[in-house]
């Protein structure tokens, strides 16, 4: 089943006003699909990848960034904090596991991949703060997502970037187009 929620590009401009920020290529009325590869196509690396990340819903925009940053095998998966706080709240997407991701987001060092996809995660709803309620604004998991996976690709060497462009773009379109209904997280 499809978890498209958008019937074109243009509405994934019009839900996230920042986007256009991001996202140099002019939104047009072609299914977010096809929109998606035409910028792949086009060689708008950057573009394709943020228009991925505010295409999807936020749990599938932290279970891509997980999955590709993790397939790019550039982080120490077996001793990240932040992608395992990611990982949990994909799994279990209650306020307690967000706020976990949160707080290792904002204590962890940017330079590493995993901080994040935990500020993904920790950014996907809820108050920024525990003292008062303040709310998440609702593009910054697409933001933060966005952000780990564009520093993930700029690590792989450049003989294997293409090839690991066209995978976090497929991992995508899976996870909003899986029409065979399996469970992705």
């Amino acid at each position: 089943m499809s978890k498209l929620r958008f019937s074109t590009a243009q509405e994934v401009f019009e839900a996230f006003p920042s986007a256009r920020e991001i996202i140099h290529t002019a939104p047009t009325t072609e299914s977010p699909l096809t929109f998606l590869r035409n910028l792949a196509t086009a060689g708008h690396q950057k573009d394709a990848i943020g228009f991925c990340a505010f295409l999807m819903p936020r749990r599938e925009a932290v279970w891509w960034a997980l999955q590709c940053v993790q397939r790019m095998q550039l982080a120490n998966t077996s001793d990240d904090s932040g992608l395992k706080a990611a990982e949990t709240w994909v799994r279990d997407p209650t306020d307690q596991t967000r706020r976990a991701a949160l707080t290792i987001g904002e204590t962890g060092d940017h330079a590493n991949l995993g901080t994040w996809v935990a500020l993904a995660a920790g950014y996907s709803g809820g108050s920024m703060v525990t003292t008062h309620a303040l709310p998440c604004p609702p593009d910054l998991t697409a933001k933060t997502a966005r952000v780990a996976v564009l520093t993930a690709l700029g690590r792989v060497p450049e003989r294997e970037r293409d090839a690991a462009l066209r995978n976090c773009i497929e991992a995508c379109i899976r996870l909003v187009d899986d029409e065979s209904g399996r469970t992705r997280a």
